[in-house]
Formats: C-alpha cells, structure tokens, sequence
C-alpha cells in the first residue's frame, strides 16, 4: 500500500505540469495565429490608401495639423481588426506533435480556397472555441504591444510578442 501511495502521489504531481504545458501550448498557437491573421489582413488592403491624422483643429495661422498616413497600418484600422480577428480562429484546428505531444495550430480553411493537408488536425468546437477565448484575452491584455509593433512593421512580431512578452 505505501508503493501504490507513493506511485499516486508521483503521478498526481504531474499532472498540473501537463496541464500547464496544454495552457501554454493553446496560449502561444492563439498568440501565432492573431499575428499571422493580422499580417495576412494588413497585407490585404491596397498600400496606396491613406487616412487623415493629427488634429482637425485650424491654427491661430489657418493651417491644420493632418498628415496622410498608410490605412494598413494606422492604428484606426489595426483597432478595427482587433476587435473582429478572434473569430478567425474557427477557422483553425489542433495538430499534436506524434513525437513530443505538443499542440499546435494551424488553419484548416485556406485564404485562398487551395486544398490543405489536414492528416492529423483535430477540429471541433471545443479547440475553435479555446483558441478563440485565448485569441481575445491576448488581443485585449496585449492590444498596445500589438498596434505598436504592426503600425511600425516591426520585425518578428511573432517571436517578439508570443515568445518573449506573452
């Protein structure tokens, strides 16, 4: 009895390490899979449309204080996106590592309609919907980081926000 004791014990105390290791895996794919959709749709909006910023206030000297900055990158839109990117995540499953049962995610619909291999990806509503919920915690929590670095076409958004700050 002492053996099977300490034999549940030892197990016991593994598992909150695998259920950590299933949090931070969801945690960093939903991290990769809002930058990549945020790349994407930044990549898609013509490079030579521009939206007014700065103060719509007239000088004492009748001027304005406005520039013409790139739409892709202002902070209006990547706000915008923000705000809606997370449902993206529906489109996307869960694939496990055979060899060190980490999960990734990857798209299971393609934005452009090609076939992908989908051998291995598990996609149901309860991966969409965790994803999902990660996606907007990280979008609301790290919102700041993400238009600074996307406004400014920063490099490695990726490495530099989900691995290092999130």
């Amino acid at each position: 009895i002492p053996a099977l004791l300490g034999l549940a014990l030892a197990l016991a105390s593994l598992l909150p390490t695998a259920g950590a290791r299933r949090s931070q895996d969801l945690h960093c794919g939903a991290c990769r899979a809002l930058v990549d959709e945020l790349e994407w749709e930044i990549a898609q909006v013509d490079p030579r449309k521009t939206i007014q910023m700065g103060s719509f206030r007239i000088n004492p000297d009748g001027s304005q204080s406005v520039v013409e900055v790139p739409y892709a990158r202002s902070e209006a839109h990547l706000t915008e996106l923000l705000e809606r990117v997370c449902e993206k995540m529906k489109e996307y499953g869960e694939k496990v590592d055979p060899s060190t049962h980490r999960k990734s995610y990857v798209r299971v619909i393609s934005h452009d309609g090609t076939k992908m291999d989908l051998s291995g990806v598990k996609f149901d509503g309860d991966v969409t919907s965790s994803l999902k919920f990660a996606c907007e915690s990280i979008a609301e929590e790290y919102e700041d980081e993400l238009i600074e670095f996307l406004s400014h076409e920063a490099e490695n958004v990726k490495d530099r926000l989900c691995s290092k700050r999130t």
